[in-house]
């Protein structure tokens, strides 16, 4: 687990790319004023075909349940462990993965794939660790265990940003997500699913 003050904005590459010239077929037949609600149901559509979105929820950023979390770790043989040898969210000594997001568990997935390291989850969504928006209770972050294979990815693969207010040297990889060396392991923000 652990504690850490640092809530960064999520880099500009999560910012949409994608923005079609193309506009609603529907937009002509509903711009009569004493229809407000329809109008705006039919730009909120647009507006997410703009984006190339569904206008369903997207699963990167949906909770997950510990049991379908787990069930993803495993098959992509990812562990974890905790003090306390169990998965409550509110005992701090478990490591949950209660209500964590989608893209978070595709994030870890996805460092599995391309380091090639071992993975050990030693912190999750359990209490105890910094409030915030992208924080661990919110499901944005997960704590790794430090090894000499992750750290050496790290310091390989992704950029040293600087330090955090608490000390820990933070590395930056491509898709915006960042990695805080906290002495006995690596806590990562996955603002992306990507690593």
């Amino acid at each position: 687990m652990s504690i850490s003050g640092y809530t960064p904005a999520p880099a500009p590459a999560q910012v949409a790319a994608h923005r079609p010239a193309h506009r609603s077929a529907h937009r002509s037949a509903h711009r009569s004023a004493h229809r407000p609600v329809t109008r705006l149901a039919v730009l909120f559509a647009a507006l997410a075909t703009m984006l190339g979105l569904g206008l369903a929820a997207a699963p990167s950023a949906s909770a997950v349940t510990q049991s379908s979390a787990e069930s993803q770790f495993r098959a992509a043989g990812i562990t974890w462990s905790s003090s306390g040898g169990c998965t409550t969210r509110s005992n701090s000594t478990c490591t949950s993965f209660d209500g964590i997001r989608q893209a978070t568990i595709d994030g870890a997935i996805t460092l599995k794939r391309a380091s090639g390291c071992a993975l050990n989850i030693t912190g999750g969504t359990e209490v105890g660790h910094s409030s915030g928006t992208y924080s661990h209770g919110n499901g944005y972050k997960l704590d790794f265990s430090r090894t000499t294979c992750l750290t050496s990815w790290v310091h390989t693969a992704y950029s040293y940003i600087g330090q955090r207010s608490d000390g820990a040297a933070m590395y930056q990889a491509a898709s915006g997500n960042v990695y805080a060396d906290e002495g006995s392991h690596w806590d990562v923000t996955y603002y992306t699913c990507g690593c």
